[in-house]
């Protein structure tokens, strides 16, 4: 569960449509204004998840990969 320090997006009434400028006819490009805007909305979304504890399981496993992958690049 997320502390008293962290910072999340204040609600907003109505969200603002992304700009998108197309560069080629292949991929659209977002301006850096839209970029930082996905990027704090991302982070408040993900934060609560990163902080929480690590299931013991998952992380004996993921211990076991680490030591796995170890002794492939040894030999």
């Amino acid at each position: 569960m997320p502390g008293p320090d962290h910072q999340r997006a204040a609600p907003r009434s109505a969200p603002t449509p992304l700009r998108v400028f197309p560069v080629s006819s292949e991929a659209p490009v977002l301006d850096a204004q839209t970029r930082t805007r996905l990027g704090r909305q991302l982070r408040a979304l993900y934060d609560p998840v990163i902080d929480e504890m690590l299931d013991p399981r998952l992380a004996e496993l993921l211990q076991q990969l680490d030591a796995d992958r170890a002794d492939e690049t040894g030999r």
